[in-house]
């Protein structure tokens, strides 16, 4: 779509937001709302490019009589170069999920037990970092080690409200192998290990993206296993959903209900489902484009937390920080900006040559 198409969206947008009909329905209205904060950026920079350069023609006009024109033209000028430049930026094609919320999961890999205090460590961290971004998190599914760490543990994060960036602009680039090198409160001789933790991070599904048909469900259920309290190891409420067609399996018991369990997996699946009909997509299409998904393959070793030097390396830009302990207390604005900034240079080259 060209410029004039996006302001027409966006007319047609709030114009509907306008109408109190819309709202009864939640669903649309959030839709709406997500894609009317996606365009606004666009509309209010292009808003003010025009009146910079209404601005600009009158300086123009004026810097023969009056000197200060000519000053405050220069400036102008600067300042509608600028403009241009942050509206070629917003109108380079994004990411299609970038307005999703997404499913991240931790899973504990090589290391052990010292692995599985690590995934706990990554969940704190990705926590603490959604608080600050004032998303929503909740916690899908969860097995915890005997120390105290996960062997595994599935997180949903939602953005509240319509919010300008999605959840999936930032927590995409998490997907991948995260490893750690460090003294394990384990180890008795003070030898620091390296040990790793995969990520794997999917947009949240809708119904409308992803159609799941109950026949090709094979969904059993089972005593739920874990610490104890209600209904943990006393009721068939745990539930594993197989998706036949694709063989997919995924299992949910935090719940209290067999019912609630269910729903939760269903939205594990989902989500796993859509990413999957993604990756095919991805798979069939040029090399210049794989080139561009290449940061989220969760194949790659894609980080290192390295505590003796306090030091925080991500390797597919090369960045590299000496504040550790910040990151892994919430402040990964910085890290993850990076690589925000790499794909956008990455989407900007494809621009330019198509």
């Amino acid at each position: 779509m060209n410029l004039d198409d996006l302001i027409s969206e966006y007319a047609g947008i709030e114009e509907r937001l306008a109408d109190p009909s819309v709202h009864a329905d939640q669903s649309l209205a959030r839709k709406l709302g997500k894609r009317y904060a996606e365009l606004r950026p666009i509309v209010e920079t292009h808003r003010e490019l025009s009146s910079t350069e209404d601005d600009l023609a009158a300086a123009r006009e004026l810097a023969g009589e009056d000197a200060a024109f000519a000053a405050e033209a220069e400036d102008l000028g600067k300042r509608r170069e600028e403009l241009e430049e942050r509206l070629r930026r917003l109108l380079v094609p994004r990411d299609p999920n970038d307005a999703k919320d997404v499913i991240l999961e931790v899973k504990a890999g090589e290391g052990g037990e010292e692995s599985a205090l690590f995934a706990g460590d990554l969940l704190r961290m990705y926590l603490r970092y959604a608080e600050r971004a004032g998303w929503k998190t909740e916690i899908l599914d969860s097995h915890p080690s005997d120390l105290g760490g996960y062997k595994d543990v599935t997180v949903a994060v939602k953005a509240r409200g319509a919010q300008e960036e999605g959840v999936w602009t930032r927590l995409k680039f998490e997907g991948g192998v995260h490893r750690v090198q460090r003294v394990p409160a384990t180890e008795s001789q003070g030898r620091i290990h390296t040990s790793a933790v995969g990520v794997l991070v999917t947009p949240e599904a809708e119904d409308v993206d992803v159609q799941v048909d109950p026949n090709d469900l094979r969904i059993d259920v089972y005593r739920s296993s874990g610490p104890g309290g209600q209904s943990v190891n006393t009721t068939d409420s745990a539930v594993r959903i197989t998706h036949l067609p694709t063989g997919v399996v995924v299992s949910c018991q935090n719940e209290k209900s067999q019912l609630q369990n269910k729903e939760q997996a269903l939205r594990i699946l989902r989500s796993r489902l859509l990413a999957m009909a993604q990756e095919e997509a991805d798979a069939a299409a040029s090399a210049e484009r794989k080139s561009q998904v290449r940061t989220v393959d969760r194949s790659e070793r894609v980080r290192t937390y390295n505590y003796p030097e306090n030091r925080i390396s991500d390797h597919r830009v090369g960045y590299k920080a000496y504040n550790l302990d910040q990151v892994l207390d919430g402040d990964l604005q910085n890290v993850t900006q990076a690589l925000v900034d790499a794909e956008m240079e990455r989407r900007l080259a494809e621009a330019q040559k198509s």
